[in-house]
């Protein structure tokens, strides 16, 4: 076989040479084609090939970048560039923010708000509900261990505190849900206590003058004499190693092992702690009713109250959780509903806002609000409620325009007349002002109250403000569900794939269904 010779070279002609002597191989071939089509056209003949467009994003012309730049220059009759407005600064957006008109009522009420950012958020979202009171969280409340308070995030709480008008007198941290100050195991107990001083500590350095916690639970591991010695014992040793912070007992709803579920459980707590100046009572509505404790009538009410004064006392009182209970009376259920939506129903609620004993200490909401565009939408409606509902009328709605009042007596100036304000607390503020003490009753020591911050102008008016009606209920009631249907709308999961094996396995699952179906009519024809 022989071997290939060499490549042959071409040869150009004198027509190639002339059509494109400089050009590619393609565009000769082009320009050929034209000149065959049309000899008489030199000028066509000889303009370059056209590209095709670049693929991704054209490029700017130069005329318009050099157009652009003798408009610079001084061209009168340029236009001129458009300016981006300038963003705002935090502090700019927080001067545009409106927030409700607060008014002053003798019954403080506000809702568990948010501190995520830092403490001092806390104080700014009570306000943008209308709030008079609130409670927060100091520190994440599913941590043992958190960061610490920083001096400058103390310093804002307390600055904002100023801003807004709020005393700290109506405010009521929550402590961990970990805590169980009286679980058997030691070393638990002493991670509990480590959180709970921390958090004490906390309260101290904002300058916070309540903390609410969950007393604790016995775990099965042991009697609930022995976890509720082991509560006091705790609460004894931060008492000692703090000041200033009074720390209040929740009763609970009584499902498993809680301690406090009864009223008497709480009486012996406090009956072993030694500070009893320092030591106090929170009363959740819903807990209370889910622990067998009526509240619905006003009958029922005073009756529960007169209970409560009998074995704890009336004044260790010193808050209110106000949540409507999605479980009947005597469930053991800890299931929160907003007012008016649950068991309780609105009317139970009026009971306590018209009381002189719920006067003058934090009454907040822990309901359902999970509005992600506008936090606490439907608090802000059932702290107007609770206000209307009040004895004081806080946000009475009237022809006159009532705005911002200080007091009961705010509203004489404003042409509305409203029952005179009473105190009948026993014995816990003279009527020159100055402060008294609780005699002792049933072994429990004496107690020094101090006066109230603020306390309501009492009216002269002689007009009384009746309970609102069946009507007006309905009305308040309607309110809060639609708030509460806008803002609990629970997110709807996607669907996950089926797979194959899935798929098929539901084909067989619906195969043997049609057979069994069959078989059940075959079995009735018979």
């Amino acid at each position: 076989m022989s071997s290939p010779g060499p490549a042959r070279k071409k040869v150009k002609t004198d027509a190639d040479a002339q059509a494109s002597p400089s050009r590619p191989r393609r565009a000769a071939a082009s320009t050929r084609s034209l000149a065959e089509s049309d000899p008489e056209d030199d000028v066509e003949m000889h303009e370059p090939v056209k590209k095709a467009p670049a693929r991704g994003r054209p490029k700017k012309d130069a005329s318009k970048k050099k157009s652009a730049a003798n408009n610079a220059d001084g061209d009168e009759d340029a236009p001129e560039p458009k300016k981006r407005a300038p963003r705002k600064k935090k502090a700019d957006k927080d001067d545009d923010e409106t927030f409700p008109d607060r008014v002053e009522s003798a019954w403080k009420v506000g809702a568990h708000v948010s501190a995520a950012g830092g403490v001092e958020n806390a104080v700014k979202n009570a306000a943008r509900i209308g709030a008079s009171a609130f409670a927060l969280f100091l520190k994440s409340q599913r941590k043992w261990v958190s960061p610490p308070l920083t001096s400058s995030s103390a310093h804002a709480f307390k600055s904002a505190l100023t801003t807004y008008n709020f005393s700290p007198a109506h405010i009521l941290p929550h402590g961990s849900y970990l805590l169980n100050l009286g679980n058997p195991s030691l070393a638990k107990r002493q991670q509990s206590y480590d959180c709970f001083l921390d958090d004490l500590k906390r309260a101290e350095q904002l300058g916070l003058q309540l903390y609410n916690f969950h007393p604790g639970s016995t775990t099965g591991g042991c009697t609930k004499e022995e976890s509720i010695g082991w509560i006091a014992e705790n609460v004894n040793r931060a008492l000692k190693e703090t000041s200033g912070v009074t720390i209040v007992l929740e009763n609970m709803a009584g499902q498993g092992n809680v301690i406090g579920s009864t009223f008497e459980d709480l009486r012996d707590i406090i009956a072993l702690v030694e500070d009893k100046n320092r030591v106090g009572v929170c009363l959740d509505t819903c807990h209370m009713f889910a622990a067998g404790y009526d509240i619905r009538t006003k009958d029922a009410w005073e009756k529960t109250m007169a209970s409560f004064d009998a074995i704890v006392g009336t004044r260790y009182l010193k808050a209110m959780h106000l949540n409507d209970s999605m479980g009947e009376v005597g469930c053991k259920k800890d299931r929160h509903d907003n007012l008016g939506r649950g068991k309780l129903g609105l009317k139970a609620f009026e009971h306590i806002v018209r009381d002189p004993r719920t006067q003058g200490i934090p009454l907040v909401l822990e309901t359902p609000c999970d509005d992600e565009v506008d936090l606490g939408s439907v608090w802000r409606v059932e702290v107007g409620v609770l206000n209307e509902l009040a004895a004081d009328r806080g946000t009475q709605k009237t022809e006159v325009d009532v705005g911002l009042v200080s007091s009961a007596a705010g509203f004489e100036s404003s042409g509305v007349a409203v029952p005179p304000v009473s105190l009948p607390v026993s014995g816990a503020v003279a009527t020159n002002g100055t402060v008294e003490a609780t005699p002792a009753a049933d072994g429990v020591a004496a107690i020094v109250h101090p006066p109230a911050a603020n306390p309501p102008a009492a009216s002269t008016s002689s007009v009384t403000v009746l309970p609102a009606t069946d009507e007006q209920i309905a009305e308040m009631e309607a309110r809060i569900k639609v708030a509460a249907d806008k803002a609990n709308v629970k997110k709807a999961k996607p669907k996950p794939k089926a797979t194959k094996a899935a798929a098929g396995g539901k084909r067989k699952r619906e195969a043997k269904k049609d057979e069994s179906d069959d078989d059940e009519e075959e079995e009735e024809e018979d």
